[in-house]
């Protein structure tokens, strides 16, 4: 960028450098010495205010006409026109370039408002939906934590419900001895009717102690009856429970219906195993009341026979087989 403005110090000393070079001092050669800087009217003033001061003190000067001082003004006067010409254009220029540089500085001034609306917005936005997910996290942990006391509920279930039919199994077993004992009573009922009908009148007191260890016997197995009874009640009231925890737990968590439609139908089944089974225990109730029936047809029967008279030794064999039939009676209705 050029320099505002020149000495005439600067003026003289390329003057002389051009005069020591052997090259005409003209305005140009001496702005080109300057490197291009100064203003040419400056130049000049300078240069003659040089001549005049070197023709001032005796020195010798070039003459210069007039005519070409006049011209040299007018070049200088146009030069000056043209630019202030230039300088009125790169003003207007400079000017609509600022009102344009203006107008832009609005617009994103403009947009930049626009920008921080949004961005605020987006912040907004960003907040409300970080409480969203801080809530659905929070909502999902609480849901994961009642997910795992069902499980354990019904953890709890299965183990209550495998106990239970722990519990059937063993009470199977003890109705399955039950009537093991009872068919072995039975047999043996049967056989000793038939070693009373065979010799009824020897073994009348053995019966009358084996009547009694049988009551003894019968008294036991119905203890024993009442104990399978109070059990099977007991499981009955458990499988009861059992059942109404899984209806509450159908109705706090449906994804568990399956899991608890499994042991309903294992309860249902359990129930009806329990039916079956005091089905079973009825039966052996009555079966134990018709052989309690039978004991005492058969301790009635000794004291029948005791009472009769001793048949005539006159009497055929006929009135001896009739005599027997009529103690063998009994033991055949029994």
């Amino acid at each position: 960028m050029a320099r505002s403005g020149i000495y005439k110090s600067e003026v003289l000393r390329a003057r002389d450098n051009l005069l020591a070079q052997g090259r005409n001092p003209s305005i140009d050669a001496i702005r080109a010495e300057l490197g291009n800087t100064g203003s040419k009217t400056t130049i000049h003033r300078y240069l003659k205010e040089l001549d005049e001061e070197e023709g001032a003190g005796g020195g010798a000067k070039i003459a210069v006409s007039e005519a070409i001082q006049e011209l040299v003004g007018r070049l200088a006067a146009r030069l000056h026109e043209e630019a202030d010409e230039r300088i009125a254009a790169m003003a207007a220029e400079s000017a609509a370039q600022l009102a344009q540089c203006r107008e832009q500085l609005a617009q994103i001034t403009l947009e930049a408002q626009n920008s921080q609306q949004q961005l605020q917005q987006a912040s907004q936005t960003l907040a409300a939906e970080q409480q969203q997910h801080a809530a659905a996290r929070e909502a999902l942990q609480a849901a994961q934590l009642r997910d795992g006391q069902q499980q354990q509920q019904i953890i709890g279930l299965q183990e209550r419900l495998a106990e239970n039919q722990a519990h059937r199994a063993s009470l199977e077993e003890k109705h399955q001895h039950a009537r093991e004992a009872l068919e072995h009573y039975r047999q043996s009922v049967k056989e000793q009717r038939d070693q009373e009908q065979r010799r009824h009148e020897q073994q009348v007191q053995q019966l009358q102690a084996e009547l009694r260890t049988l009551g003894q016997t019968l008294i036991v197995k119905q203890d024993e009856l009442t104990r399978l009874y109070q059990d099977s009640a007991r499981t009955g009231a458990e499988l009861l429970s059992a059942s109404r925890a899984l209806r509450q737990q159908e109705q706090e968590n449906a994804r568990q219906a399956q899991t608890i439609t499994g042991l309903q139908a294992r309860i249902v089944e359990q129930e009806r195993l329990l039916a079956v089974l005091n089905e079973r225990l009825e039966q052996a109730i009555s079966s134990r009341e018709e052989v309690w029936q039978l004991l005492q047809q058969a301790s009635a029967a000794p004291a029948v026979t005791a009472g009769e008279e001793p048949a005539p030794a006159t009497e055929t064999g006929g009135g001896a087989e009739a005599g027997t039939d009529e103690a063998a009676a009994p033991s055949g209705n029994s």
